[in-house]
Order: structure tokens, then sequence, then C-alpha cells
């Protein structure tokens, strides 16, 4: 009888933690690295943080945005700092490894030079450098941020187990949640038992019809009790961990994205309740300071960069934040005052597994001394790879795609004929297209990725208008690159990626944006989403980011030129939709099908005709803008 999905990859997992994978040596790779590495400690405890890693656990390329505007007390604060005025504010060298990392400056010519960035056999390496550089394991934590556990074809297609056995691997000792919650309650659980180190967050509750139903608590028996934490408090998870660091106890609290149930769909979720939860986390750091005598007590926090900094203002007790959600390469914290008086250096290591941020921590007894914080870019070809978590890539990507889907809950939609019999590895390594310019997707609007899901999608079901939601993940293919399955999976790998078209009224279409530009652009970081502006193609349209809710977007027009007419009637293509399943094809295919369709049938080359760049006006001044490609006033 074969070997099941899930022993598979915990066997896996085993063999490699013992050694018995093939050239599973663990000595550190000979020679010194390179100085760009280096962190010599400058502390008693050691404070190691990546976040946002979306599934990409090979070398990837990334490009940091070239808009990203603050709004209020945020215009002007890293990150809303971007290109030559985020080089001079941290002191940095144009074309150096870290502009590179941090800028989307000469992205193409650095990316030549520089290499791929991030891929776990990397990250560990200097993940276990920085533990040896502050002199063992005993005087490190490793925190992950959340978002590691979807956003590849393998993390889809083994419901994130891939990525727990590579956390693990890893050595991550705690971390918090946003999309790990979509691949449903159950499997979420069932990853959490795999997961070694602690899953957290003080804002995580069991709804009160759920917390009093045998349903639900038949489920967490079956996972010993997790989901069901405190039955008391209502906590699913534990609301914080209290680890031991060099010597000293420093106290772990975990925030997970706070706004899931409008984000996302909550059937996925139905029986927990999100929230920011400020009241709680104040009266909680409170308790933790007068009961368990920490020597400092940091967050990992999946709010965004700019709630983290509103949080760590009006929590007072927190020492440090360190932060996820919105993706942000920060080099520098931002240090704010609380309410008593106290400092909280906030923190965000960007996405991908791109940055590592290290925090060492200064403890005199029992008291906090001193915070010293740096980040450092995890170039792939500067860093040796780890043979132990290379060789369980290896393996996992060598499952066979049938294999893994027969045992993992996969949606009957999902399963592709064409490519069953096939390994991960060979469906994710086809080569669909030569990218004819660069596609990314980060920055507040449009990105060049983001219009040829939109074209796909409009292609598809012939629609006037496609929508595609301002999600901050999926990977950068550099111009002359290959675009490969594996670069399509990452635009689109959730668990909800059906695609749909439906009539809408042009006002329906105008609320839309409204509502989403205020979601990103309202001048208080707890009524932002977090993300970015939804991306509209076969429409361009005008918008005023500094205006008010329902007087932002102006001047709406199809790629004809027609003004949208409030009371017309437009067919809308979208996909992901929140409220309800649609049954569509998938995007990746529809996406992988454009690419093939309108490549050049001699060169492969792909190329865009025509990139749906909004108009802003009010911002030319913003320095979160810098060489937009639309139009500004």
């Amino acid at each position: 009888m074969g070997m099941k999905r899930r022993e598979f990859l915990q066997a896996m997992g085993a063999a490699a933690a013992a050694g018995m994978l093939p050239k599973l040596a663990r000595a550190e790779s000979s020679g010194s690295l390179p100085a760009l590495f280096d962190a010599p400690m400058k502390g008693t405890a050691r404070l190691l943080h990546f976040t946002d890693v979306h599934g990409q656990i090979l070398p990837i390329y990334f490009r940091e945005p070239n808009v990203n505007l603050g709004m209020g007390d945020a215009y002007g604060r890293v990150p809303h700092v971007v290109g030559h005025k985020l080089l001079e504010k941290i002191g940095v060298k144009a074309g150096t490894p870290e502009a590179y990392a941090y800028t989307y400056l000469d992205f193409d010519a650095l990316a030549e030079k520089y290499g791929p960035i991030g891929g776990f056999a990397h990250l560990k390496t200097l993940l276990d450098h920085l533990r040896k550089q502050a002199g063992g394991q005993d005087n490190t934590l490793t925190l992950d941020g959340g978002d590691s556990w979807q956003g590849s074809g393998t993390s889809l297609w083994t419901r994130g187990v891939d990525m727990v056995e590579c956390s693990n691997i890893l050595g991550v000792d705690a971390m918090v949640g946003h999309w790990e919650f979509t691949y449903s309650q159950e499997q979420l659980l069932s990853n959490v038992a795999l997961f070694k180190g602690d899953f957290i967050g003080q804002n995580v509750r069991v709804k009160e019809d759920a917390l009093f139903g045998d349903e639900y608590r038949e489920i967490t028996e079956k996972y010993n009790g997790l989901g069901l934490f405190d039955e008391d408090s209502g906590h699913a998870f534990m609301p914080y961990t209290m680890k031991t660091v060099g010597g000293s106890r420093v106290a772990v609290i975990g925030q997970a994205f706070p706004r899931l149930a409008n984000a996302n769909p909550q059937q996925f979720f139905p029986n927990w309740s999100f929230g920011l939860r400020e009241d709680d986390l104040r009266s909680l750091v409170k308790k933790i300071w007068e009961e368990e005598n920490p020597a400092a007590v940091v967050m990992v926090s999946h709010n965004g960069m700019d709630v983290d900094v509103k949080m760590g203002q009006r929590v007072p007790g927190i020492n440090a934040i360190f932060g996820g959600h919105t993706h942000d390469g920060v080099p520098l914290p931002v240090v704010v005052k609380d309410t008593e008086g106290g400092e909280c250096w906030v923190t965000n290591a960007g996405s991908n597994g791109k940055f590592v941020g290290v925090m060492d921590l200064t403890i005199d007894g029992d008291k906090l001394a001193g915070l010293h914080y740096h980040m450092i870019p995890v170039i792939s070809n500067m860093l040796p790879a780890d043979p132990e978590m290379e060789a369980y890539i290896s393996h996992m990507r060598s499952k066979k795609y049938d294999d893994t889907i027969k045992e993992s809950r996969v949606p009957a939609l999902y399963t592709n004929k064409e490519r069953l019999g096939k390994t991960f590895e060979e469906i994710l390594s086809e080569k669909v297209a030569i990218a004819g310019e660069t596609l990314y997707r980060r920055g507040n609007f449009m990105g060049t990725w983001d219009q040829v899901l939109c074209n796909a999608l409009r292609e598809h079901y012939k629609a006037d208008v496609a929508l595609s939601a301002g999600v901050r993940w999926g990977v950068t293919v550099p111009k002359g690159h290959w675009v490969t399955m594996d670069d399509i999976m990452s635009q689109s790998s959730m668990t909800y990626a059906e695609t749909y078209a439906s009539q809408m009224t042009g006002k329906q279409l105008l609320d839309i944006l409204e509502g989403v530009a205020d979601n990103l652009f309202d001048p208080d970081p707890y009524l932002q989403s977090g993300g970015d502006m939804v991306r509209v193609g076969g429409l361009d349209y005008t918008i005023v980011p500094g205006n008010k809710l329902g007087d932002r977007i102006k001047d709406a027009r199809l790629d004809d030129g027609t003004a949208i007419d409030p009371d017309g009637t437009y067919m809308v293509a979208g996909w992901a939709q929140v409220n309800r399943t649609p049954d569509g094809p998938l995007l990746w295919d529809l996406t992988r099908e454009h690419l093939l369709k309108h490549r050049d049938p001699k060169t492969k080359v792909f190329k865009l005709r025509k990139v749906n760049h909004p108009k802003l006006v009010g911002v030319n001044a913003d320095p979160g803008l810098e060489s937009y490609p639309g139009e500004t006033a």
C-alpha cells in the first residue's frame, strides 16, 4: 500500500531532521559569508524575523514599489518613501545590493547583476549564520509574521503542509496567521498540529455559538484541544508565549490579521472571529508585566505597518512590534512613544523571504537596557544553499500531483486532467512565455502582472471591464525571462481562485472603486485594509487620494474613451469573490491560456499593448511617488 501524502511529507521532514536524506551534511559551508550578512551580536538576546513568504520557498525576483503613498500621519514616514528618496533617507548608495533589495531603481540591470532573492535553503543558511553570531540557538528566537503557508502551487495542493515542514526545518519558534486560515478550520488545526513552534493570536476568538456546540468541540478534541485554548476567554490559540532567550524571559504576543472576516470568505473559518481588540491587548500586556516577570514584551503582528505604528502608540508596555501584512521592507524601525512615555520599536520585514530583521536586546538583570535593529537582504547567489532544506524541497516537488490532491481535500474544480501523472516540478517548471517587459505587481496602483490577469479575464468573458484584487503577493519576472507556471501560480494560488462575470451598473462599478480607495487611503490606519487599490482592466480613471470617501474617483472611461454612465450596464469579470463562490474557470488556467495565445509564435515573447495606469491628482510632491508611468497632476 502506498504512502499517503501527509505520511510522505512528515517522513521527509523527519528524515531531514535526522540527517538521513542524501548529501545532508549539517556542517556550515566552507569560508565565511560576505560582509553584507555580517551581524555581530550587540546584545544578550537576538530576535530574528521574516514575514509574508507566501509559499515562495525557491529563490525568486521581487521588485519593490515606486508608489507607496502615506496618508495622514504616515505621510513621508517609512515605508511611504520610495526610490532615490528612500536611499537618501537610509544612507544607501545606488547600485549596491541594498539598493537592489530596498527599491525598484534599475531593477532589471541589478536583477541581472545580483540575481534572485529569498529561497528557504538560502534563508536557512543566513538564519543559522545569525544564530551562530549570537552565540548559539539558545540566544535567539525566530518569528514568522504570517502569510507563509499560502501563495504557491505546492502550498495550495498540499494545503500548506509543505510550508509547515519547511518552517520546522527553518526553526520557526512562533508565528501568527492570515492566509493560513483560508484552507479551512480543520486544515489549519491539522497544520498547526504539525508545526513545531507556537501558533499564537490574542485577537482570534471562538464564536459563542461554536463555543457551546458539540460539532466544534469534536474538531478540537480531534487535534488535542487545538482551536480552544481557553474556554473562559474564548481564545482559539495561545494569546502569547513566554520564551527564554539568552537567559532572559521574553513575552511574545500574537496579533493575527484583524480584518479576516471582511477580506476573506468566512466559510473557511465560520467559528472564529477576529478584530484589532486593542482593549484586550492593553489588558493582556498589563497582565504579562504583572504576572510573568518578563525582561521584554514584543508582539509579532499581521496588522500592517501603519496599524502597528498606531497600536504601538496607544498600547503601553510593548517594547517592539515585528509586523507583517503590508510587505514593507523597512530598513529602519519607526520608534514611537506610547501613552505612558515608553518606547516601542515598530518594524516590518518585507515579503517573499527577501529580508531578515535582526533585533538584539541588551538585558541587564531583568531589565531591558537597549535595542539594536537592522535588516539583511537575502540575496540568494551570495548565500550557499542549506543542504537539508534543499533536499526536502527537492523531494517535495518530485511528488506526483494526483497522488497529493487525492489526500488533501482539494475541490474537484482544482483537479486538472492535463496535470495528472506529472510531478509538481514538471507542472510548475513549464515555460509559458518570455516576458516582453518586467512583470511586477507591487505598488498602490496597476502593475504589469495585474494587467495580464485582467486581460485574461476580459478576453475569456468578453467583458468590458475586469477587476483583480489589490493583493501584494506574487513574484516579479524580469524582462527577457521565461514566465513559468510557478510564476503564474504565485499570482493566483488561493482556495477561491474561481472566476466570474456579471452585469453591473456604472454606479456599482464606481462605488467599488470608491470603497476600495477608502480602505487604502483613509488617514486613520485602523480603517485601512492594508492592501493596494483594486486593479482595473479596460478602464481608465482619475483618482484624488487625498479626498474623502465618495469624492476620489473621477472621469472613469472605457478603453475606447467612452465615459462610464452611472445608469449604464457593463459586463464585469473578476475572481476571488469574498461573499460567494462562482463556478468559472480558475484564474491560473485562464492566465496560462492567455499568455500562450498572445505570445509571439516565433520568439515566444509576450508584450502588453497598454497598462491601465490611473491618473493621480494631488500627490506629485509625495515622497511615496517616483517615476510613475501614468499621468499625474
